[in-house]
C-alpha cells in the first residue's frame, strides 16, 4: 500500500488488540487495525501506558514518536515506519504500522556495521535528538533496508543523544546529508515546525532548529558527550 493508504488504515481503522509486547516498558500492544476490508499488523501505545520518567513531561511520548515520524518524513529517508496518534481501545495513543524484520540478522553486527540506512539514522538521530537508540530498535527488512522505532524519548530541549551508532562520529556529513538537514531547517520554519507544535513546546521546536544548524555549521556527525551517557542501558 502506499503511505497515504497507511496512515488511513492506522487514523480510522478498526483497531483489535491481539498481544502485549512484555519486554517494553511501556504499554506496548500489538494490533491490528481494519478498513475497507484492508488488514494490516499495528502497534499502539496508549498515553495512559505510559511510565513516568523525570526527565520528560508526563504524557508525552506518544506525541514525540509522531514528531519523529514528521521529521523522518521531511528527510526523505524512510527512517520511521508510518506513524500516527488517535483513539484506540484504551484512549489516545500513538498507532505504529508494523515491520516485519528479518530475523536472520545479527544485531549487534549490525548495529556496529556502515549499512547507509544507519548512518542516515544516525543524523536522523542527532536532528531528533534521540536519548535511546538501542539496538532492539532497529528494524532489518528482507529487503535489506533499516527501520527505526521507539522514539518516546527524543526532542529534549537538553542534549541527550544517546546511541549505539557512534561509529561516524567526528566524520564529515554525506553530501546527501547535507542537502537533505538544508531541506529540513526550511521546512521547520514553515508546515514541519507547524506540526511539530502540535506535539512538542516551542523551546523544544527551537531547540530542534538548532541542533540542525550545529550539523550544518560543523559538516560533521556529532561526538558524544561528556556530560551524558554515550550508550543506552542496556543497549539491547
Amino acid at each position: 500500500m502506499t503511505v497515504e493508504e497507511a496512515l488511513r488504515l492506522l487514523t480510522d481503522g478498526v483497531l483489535e488488540v491481539e498481544g502485549r509486547m512484555v519486554d517494553a516498558s511501556n504499554a506496548t500492544l500489538y494490533c491490528t487495525t481494519t478498513l475497507d476490508g484492508i488488514t494490516a499488523a499495528c502497534v499502539y501505545k496508549p498515553v495512559r501506558g505510559e511510565r513516568p520518567l523525570w526527565d520528560f513531561p508526563d504524557g508525552t511520548l506518544a506525541g514525540r514518536e509522531v514528531s519523529a515520524y514528521l521529521v523522518s518524513v521531511a528527510t526523505g529517508w524512510d527512517v520511521v515506519p508510518p506513524t500516527v496518534l488517535r483513539e484506540g481501545p484504551f484512549g489516545p495513543g500513538m498507532c505504529q504500522l508494523w515491520v516485519d524484520v528479518d530475523e536472520t540478522v545479527d544485531l549487534a553486527a549490525l548495529a556496529r556495521s556502515d549499512h547507509p540506512d544507519l548512518r542516515r539514522m544516525a543524523v536522523l538521530d542527532a536532528v531528533i535528538n534521540n536519548a535511546d537508540r538501542k539496538g532492539g530498535h532497529l528494524l532489518p527488512t528482507p529487503e535489506g533496508r533499516v527501520h527505526g522505532v521507539d522514539h518516546g524519548v527524543c526532542f529534549s530541549s537538553e542534549d541527550k543523544l544517546r546511541t549505539l551508532l557512534w561509529q561516524w562520529r567526528s566524520l564529515p556529513l554525506t553530501d546527501e546529508a547535507v542537502e537533505v538537514l538544508s531541506r529540513v531547517r526550511a521546512e521547520l520554519e514553515g508546515a514541519l515546525g507547524e506540526h511539530l507544535h502540535e506535539h512538542l513546546t516551542r523551546r523544544e521546536v527551537r531547540a530542534t532548529v538548532r541542533r540542525v544548524d550545529r550539523l550544518l555549521s560543523t559538516g560533521l556527525h556529532p561526538e558524544p558527550s561528556e556530560d551524558w551517557p554515550a550508550i543506552p542501558w542496556p543497549p539491547f
